[in-house]
């Protein structure tokens, strides 16, 4: 059960390649608007929560120290890819290009709301894996369940948090961004639920394949020790 502590396996790199394209699809999907029952809410949250059960696994199967790393990997990738468009937006289009507007509203994100999404996803990625790490210990591995929606709990509400006020606040009346930080909240979290025996029944396999499972006992988490894998 004990492996080297500074490597990575094939199906976490695949795990880190799934995340990153999570997180990327996401930006692209939160500028469509859609209803589900009468409810508005964003194109991302179709794929977004899925980048929380991939940390949830990673956090299980090999430990915090690697899901802070996939984390600041998520992130590094996220913000290439909206810098890349950001400049591709900025630059002039050619003379026979007529969909600047169309490109615009899908790449031109705004940096207020590109600020508040960093904050957000970062703030709510490492409660989440905070959550999951120290409930695991407690529990001394059982639980899992438990300690995957509580995770979910605690990191979408961080992340609601401080997204919706940073990329809203002003624009949207302020008594409607609670109800908006509400629903993000209880629907990831609904979809987590629903997906959870598919995440339970990854987890036993990744732990069962890696010969893996990791207890984060005497680590430092300090969100800024990167490659402290």
């Amino acid at each position: 059960m004990n492996k080297a502590k500074s490597s990575v396996s094939v199906l976490f790199m695949l795990f880190s390649i799934l995340f990153c394209v999570c997180l990327i699809a996401a930006n692209v999907l939160e500028t469509k608007q859609i209803s589900i029952g009468g409810i508005s809410l964003t194109g991302g949250l179709l794929v977004f929560p899925v980048s929380y059960i991939i940390n949830d696994c990673v956090c299980e199967v090999w430990g915090y120290g690697k899901a802070r790393l996939l984390i600041w990997i998520g992130f590094a990738m996220n913000f290439f890819f909206v810098s890349l468009g950001a400049l591709c937006d900025a630059i002039p289009g050619a003379p026979y290009w007529t969909n600047d507007a169309g490109f615009h509203a899908v790449f031109g994100l705004a940096p207020r709301i590109a600020l508040a999404s960093f904050v957000a996803f970062i703030a709510g990625s490492f409660v989440n894996a905070y959550i999951m790490s120290r409930m695991k210990i407690r529990d001394k591995g059982k639980n899992f369940s438990a300690r995957a929606i509580l995770s979910t709990v605690f990191g979408e509400t961080a992340d609601s948090l401080l997204f919706f006020p940073l990329a809203l606040g002003g624009v949207v009346p302020l008594n409607e961004l609670p109800k908006l930080m509400l629903w993000q909240v209880l629907l990831k979290t609904v979809y987590e639920i629903v997906v959870l025996p598919v995440t339970i029944k990854v987890v036993k396999f990744l732990k069962s394949h890696e010969g893996e499972d990791a207890y984060d006992d005497g680590i430092s988490y300090n969100i800024l020790k990167i490659f402290n894998i």
